[in-house]
């Protein structure tokens, strides 16, 4: 009997009895090995994209494989849903970021269940509930009992008409995004977490984790570790000190200037009322409309001006000019760099442009003397160091550490370790947000809010749309009584970076109800660290870095035991779609509609033309995104194939970690395929047989093949190898229907073939399990095991040359015309060429030149009589040596094992097959097989 394939009726009817019979929730079990399995939480924008279903397809995946393999699997979600577009929309729209923020959540909450994805929704975590962000304050004030957080002075991004700092991404070529006005850089008091008090160890950690090592080399070269000195230039007629970091200490006595960072508020206070004021003031202001990474490239031009101060050499007291330039950014260590012209190409350049003198203090080793006066270029290689005081004449490797200790000795600076990453600037001038939970009290000065009176609330009374932060225009937000003395104060309106929500969530979800703590210990050190971790590249630095820094600093507070928040991560790729571009405009071009869905991209796709330019637009491969307007939801895959064609054409179009390209064609290819399987595990065989065959245990062997590489791509996340080998069974499954075929080997293959999909589509497969007659779900069954005796390397070489057979012989059957063709011919090589085959195969591995191949065959006493075919046949071992192989011991074992799959040949060529020996064959072409490739005739 067939059953018709109703996607969406199936899967509705799943997800109840799922959701009914609770079989996702989770609890800790000493019994069992536990697998926690996530994928970073979304921020809730709308609707899901594809870009999500992927991710969540790939965790679901993994998790639910992990359950079926007896793992006690945690698979919870959330939302990361405070944050900057809420705040935006409360301004265009008018909609309170909270109404906004809910409905995004109620709109991708109900796609995910949707699709099925099986999460523990009891453990669901949103960071804007207050039962949350709660913890966020209570952590905050821990961090800053300990001396991990604290304020102090840092540059922003300042809109003088919106009286509003502005985050990087307001900030559009220089002006504000929502009055246009001249962004100003400009100093507040804000607070910071110290996570460079855990440089080292977030460097080492890095060594006891499962990531890709793309993510690792960006989180060391975030972190930055560097082992060089410092000097203390003191700054003359002042007490200011520019202590600067350097690896080249030993080029310290070339230093023919300074160069400070143009918004250094040093250079502000010495130009005042000098003459160099008015000239700094058009500089600093030309400085700060530049992108900090243009600043920092070398390609940009160098530019600066002299400051009319001057810094102390701390070795020689050599008075040194300070200039404040281009190139060097305040906030990377001292905002200062001692330039050395004569061995820095950058500084050369600036030297050359301001008529800066340049001191060659290095020599190369050949003895060439090099003057300052007339070189073309720095010169940046080893050498003796020269007009170096006490140095002179040591190689400058070497005297690098002793002019360190020398500048330790005089109290002037010395050996040290630097980090370029910085403190976690946390401190965001914004309404929705975790408010920071801090008091300023004329009398007490700055005092944490009472843990009792946790959480700090964000109030309802908030203004969007005036200038500043809406927080300080709320008169019930900003006056409180001090926590200490009772007397008036009033509240800090800064928030918190959204990144703190981010940063220990996934420790929440393992103990999502617990009211005293954070989270318990016990729960933690059960669940933690995550195993296998998901998300996309974009990631791979801040909220990593953030969220391994949280888990110290958390465990240094007594919460847990756990080093490391993410035992393994696996970074997902891009999904990309055809999308216009202009050639001549080089760029992709925006597709767009206005709110009553009028067209206003850049393109006209009736005419095919660049809307700016007029040319024709060509299409290429571009990334989703919501700029482009290509973006697409999976709403309308589910709406026409239901979610599980949704699920395993996102699975099944590339491997997790590869870019995947989207397209209708492959969805509905993708859904054939389901159904190809479905109307194939859903048909009942007119008859079967008691007794086994010579096909049964080719099915057998293909059956536990299939488990055993199936099961090795799932621990792998490789899931689209998965799927071909699933796929590939399935059409083997489809033919061993249309035979009678072995009762019991029938009903076992269609069992693990189900058991093989339930991972990706699982609603397909719950429904096939009833189908089948199974008790309780395909979801809970135990994961199959393979039988290692029917896959030995041996059983696996006959069979696949069995398969390369049928290929072959098939390819031949398409080329030539097989009108009067009544028989196959297979003719099996002699066996001589066994032992020359898998002689001459390894010379050729060794990488053996064809002449010195050919020179060792002729040499063979047994192989010379065959001179006239041993080219022909090392030519082949040569050109592809991968493609040969020695699969049965002897001639005759390769001829029975041919013969006894007689009827399976017949079946899969469609006419009669005669298998016989090199020797007794007549046709001329017999000299053609080779081992495991035998000579094909068709007569």
């Amino acid at each position: 009997m067939n059953h018709v394939y109703h996607p969406q009726e199936i899967e509705m009817k799943w997800q109840e009895r799922w959701a009914k019979d609770k079989i996702f929730e989770v609890e800790k079990d000493s019994k069992k090995s536990k697998f926690y399995v996530l994928e970073m939480y979304p921020y809730p924008s709308g609707h899901m994209h594809m870009g999500h279903l992927r991710n969540y397809t790939i965790g679901d995946t993994f998790a639910r494989y992990k359950r079926m393999k007896g793992f006690n699997v945690l698979y919870p979600m959330g939302y990361d849903s405070f944050g900057l577009p809420a705040e935006i929309a409360a301004i265009k729209k008018g909609t309170p970021p909270e109404e906004y923020t809910r409905a995004n959540i109620a709109s991708i909450k109900a796609d995910q269940q949707r699709i099925g994805f099986g999460y523990d929704w009891r453990r669901e975590v949103s960071s804007i509930e207050e039962k949350y962000y709660k913890w966020n304050q209570w952590m905050f004030i821990k961090m800053y009992e300990k001396g991990l957080a604290y304020r102090k002075e840092s540059l922003v991004n300042w809109c003088p008409k919106c009286t509003s700092v502005l985050a990087n991404e307001q900030v559009i070529t220089g002006k504000c995004w929502r009055c246009n006005s001249t962004v100003e850089p400009k100093f507040l008091s804000q607070w910071f977490f110290k996570i460079r008090d855990y440089a080292d160890e977030l460097l080492a950690g890095l060594d006891n984790v499962e990531w890709p090592q793309k993510v690792k080399i960006m989180q060391r070269n975030w972190i930055g570790r560097s082992e060089g000195t410092t000097a203390d230039f003191h700054v003359e007629g002042t007490d200011q000190v520019l202590s600067i970091f350097t690896t080249r200490i030993d080029t310290v006595f070339g230093v023919t200037f300074m160069t400070m960072a143009a918004e250094h508020p040093w250079c502000k206070d010495w130009v005042k009322g000098t003459k160099y004021e008015k000239l700094y003031e058009e500089f600093h202001n030309e400085v700060m409309q530049l992108d900090r990474y243009e600043r920092m490239s070398e390609d940009a031009e160098k530019k600066g001006m002299f400051l009319g101060k001057y810094a102390i050499n701390p070795l020689n007291g050599e008075k040194i000019p300070i200039y404040a330039g281009n190139f060097v950014i305040y906030g990377y260590g001292a905002g200062a760099v001692m330039a050395v012209p004569a061995h820095d190409q950058r500084d050369f350049e600036f030297a050359k442009k301001y008529e800066i003198p340049i001191k060659v203090v290095i020599q190369p080793f050949d003895g060439f003397t090099l003057d300052g006066d007339k070189i073309s270029r720095a010169f940046v290689e080893d050498g003796v160091l020269h007009d170096s005081g006490d140095f002179s004449g040591m190689e400058n490797r070497p005297a690098i550490q002793a002019i360190a200790n020398k500048l330790e000795e005089l109290g002037k600076g010395g050996p040290t370790i630097n980090y370029k990453i910085r403190d976690w600037l946390i401190s965001r001038q914004r309404y929705w947000g975790t408010p920071i939970p801090m008091i300023y009290c004329e009398k007490c000065g700055i005092v944490p809010e009472k843990i009792e009176n946790l959480p700090v609330q964000l109030p309802d009374d908030a203004v969007f749309g005036k200038s500043g932060n809406p927080l300080e225009h709320s008169e019930k937000f900003m006056h409180v009584n001090c926590p200490s003395c009772g007397g008036t104060a009033r509240r800090e309106t800064d928030t918190m970076d959204t990144f703190v929500d981010s940063s220990w969530y996934f420790l929440r979800y393992a103990s999502p109800f617990s009211e005293d703590l954070p989270f318990v210990k016990d729960d933690v050190d059960y669940w933690a660290p995550v195993d296998q971790y998901i998300g996309g590249i974009e990631h791979a630095i801040l909220h990593l870095l953030y969220a391994r820094f949280f888990t110290k600093v958390s465990r240094d507070l007594g919460l847990h035991s756990i080093d490391e928040p993410f035992r393994a991560l696996l970074t997902q790729g891009m999904i990309n779609m055809i999308h216009p571009y202009c050639e001549h405009c080089e760029k992709f071009l925006p597709a767009a509609h206005d709110k009553d869905g009028n067209w206003e991209g850049d393109y006209d796709s009736e005419k095919g033309t660049c809307n700016t330019c007029g040319n024709t637009y060509i299409t290429k491969s571009a990334k989703m995104s919501k700029s482009l307007g290509n973006t697409v939801s999976p709403g309308g895959i589910i709406e026409q194939f239901g979610a599980d064609t949704a699920r395993f054409f996102i699975m099944h179009g590339a491997n997790p970690e590869k870019e995947l390209e989207w397209s209708d064609s492959g969805c509905y290819a993708d859904n054939k395929v389901l159904l190809k399987i479905w109307y194939a595990l859903t048909e009942e065989p007119s008859q079967y047989r008691n007794e086994p065959d010579s096909y049964d245990e080719f099915i057998q062997f293909r059956l536990n093949r299939m488990i055993k590489v199936v099961s090795e791509n799932y621990d792998k996340i490789i899931i689209r190898d998965a799927l071909n080998e699933i796929v590939a069974f399935a059409d083997i499954f489809r033919e061993y229907l249309t035979m009678v075929p072995l009762k019991s080997l029938y009903n076992e293959a269609r069992e693990k073939l189900i058991l093989m999909l339930a991972p990706v589509v699982p609603h397909m497969c719950e429904e096939l399990w009833q189908i089948t007659e199974h008790k309780g779900f395909s979801t809970l069954a135990s994961w199959p095991s393979y039988d290692t005796a029917l896959i030995t390397p041996e059983i696996e070489r006959h069979w696949l040359s069995l398969d390369n057979l049928i290929n072959d012989a098939k390819n031949i059957q398409n080329i030539i015309d097989l009108e009067g063709i009544n028989e196959i011919q297979i003719i099996v090589a002699a066996d001589w060429k066994n032992g020359f085959v898998t002689e001459m195969l390894g010379q050729v591995v060794e990488g053996n030149p064809f002449g010195t191949l050919m020179k060792s065959a002729m040499a063979n006493p047994d192989w010379k009589q065959y001179g006239k075919n041993i080219k022909g046949y090392l030519q082949k071992l040569a050109k592809n040596p991968g493609k040969y192989t020695v699969p049965f011991s002897t001639q005759q074992a390769e001829v029975d094992f041919f013969l006894s799959n007689s009827d399976l040949l017949k079946k899969e060529l469609g006419m009669p097959v005669l298998v016989v020996s090199e020797e007794d064959a007549q046709n001329k072409k017999k000299s053609q097989a080779l081992p495991g490739k035998p000579a094909i005739i068709l007569q």
